[in-house]
């Protein structure tokens, strides 16, 4: 069984609208359906517009509201990040916008789980490694999406 330390901060106001085990299962069974076997640590923020539009205008200078953020911990990354020599990779941080989450769900008219569910899971794909900021790595992302959400349907977290 995959070794994941995650830590979840959900936000007061949202605590009663995300479980926070079925985040937990989300996350380890994206890992495992993307064949990390190694221990790994990351972060989980569920949180409101505000919060994300600043992150979002502070580390992409983008000043608007965007669903996910991922801030990856890998070793190319720019300053690169060294990971401490306890055997366990540090992948980095997902951070989500509940209220972004419950609109594009309505938006798209799915379940607020499944859009919830394609958001983390395009959060950790994006500290595995994965990019999307051209045509290319946008359908490769989109086909890896559902290639995980086909298995947590499986599993019967959707």
């Amino acid at each position: 069984m995959l070794e994941c330390e995650l830590y979840v901060k959900i936000d007061e106001l949202f605590e009663g609208y995300v479980d926070e085990g079925w985040l937990r299962r989300v996350v380890a069974e994206t890992l495992a359906l993307k064949g990390v076997n190694s221990p790994v640590e990351l972060g989980l923020v569920i949180t409101d517009n505000e919060t994300i539009r600043q992150l979002n205008k502070r580390y992409r200078g983008r000043d608007e509201v965007t669903d996910v953020l991922s801030f990856a911990l890998l070793e190319d990354s720019n300053p690169p990040f060294i990971n401490p020599p306890d055997g366990v990779l540090h992948l980095g941080e997902v951070i989500l916008s509940y209220p972004q989450a419950a609109a594009q769900a309505e938006e798209h008219h799915h379940s607020q789980e499944r859009e919830l569910a394609l958001l983390v899971i395009h959060g950790v794909l994006h500290l595995l490694g994965h990019e999307d900021e051209n045509t290319q790595g946008e359908l490769k992302m989109r086909a890896e999406e559902e290639r995980v959400l086909g298995g947590l349907s499986y599993d019967r977290l959707l």
